[in-house]
């Protein structure tokens, strides 16, 4: 299993100092090639050495859906990034009981790959706008940067909007350049209930567990 950094392992706060890492959570149900897409685009465009993929234990934004089983979720993330030199499966936040909270996800990450980490939060232009109502979005932009993902066409709010909503977030975004990619897990999810191909949605790994599991199969993780 992927979940380790070149030169150290996790924990090892000096081998770490400097890394620049990438951190994209998610509920991946399931994951697809538009969260690959988005990966290797922070990383390149930011210069990232590892980016490690976060799958929500308890999605705090998703209560009262239906979600698939934590495990199943890890599989499929794993799978999808097996044998990728720079993607990595963090389980800090499916091992952790209670609603995951980005702010506290981050504080693990930096107890775990010390101080001296660089943090490079990924999140899309439509994450960003809604990010005044996350808890503690201060906390987040005083430990990681902002990595966002923009369409093409997208204009950026006026700093004086985004300082208004959080104070110093401005400061704290590093725009990544992505293309249109059609593609969304709940677009996924109703194309296996529906008995539609996803070949090409997702990597044939994820395709795999997916029919294993017979996730999305009418009401969805039938485990």
């Amino acid at each position: 299993m992927n979940t380790g950094l070149p030169g150290g392992e996790p924990g090892d706060a000096a081998a770490h100092a400097g890394s620049r890492l990438g951190i994209m959570g998610g509920t991946f149900d399931p994951p697809h090639l538009g969260h690959l897409i988005l990966a290797e685009q922070a990383r390149t465009a930011l210069g990232l050495e590892r980016v490690l993929f976060v799958p929500a234990g308890q999605p705090w934004r998703k209560a009262g859906r239906h979600v698939s089983a934590v495990a199943h979720r890890v599989a499929m993330v794993q799978a999808a990034l097996a044998g990728d030199p720079y993607f990595a499966v963090s389980l800090v936040e499916s091992e952790r009981s209670g609603p995951s909270y980005t702010y506290e996800t981050l504080a693990a990450l930096h107890a775990q790959y010390g101080p001296g980490a660089a943090l490079h939060f990924i999140l899309g232009q439509d994450a960003l706008a809604d990010l005044p109502h996350w808890v503690q979005p201060g906390q987040i932009i005083a430990q990681a940067r902002l990595a966002v993902a923009v369409r093409p066409g997208w204009t950026p709010p006026p700093p004086e909007t985004l300082e208004r909503a959080v104070p110093g977030l401005s400061a704290a975004i590093d725009i990544v350049p992505m293309p249109q990619i059609d593609i969304s897990s709940t677009d996924i999810r109703r194309r296996v209930a529906a008995g539609a191909s996803i070949r090409f949605f997702v990597p044939e790994p994820v395709r795999a567990c997916i029919a294993a599991y017979r996730l999305y199969e009418g009401t969805g993780d039938r485990g």
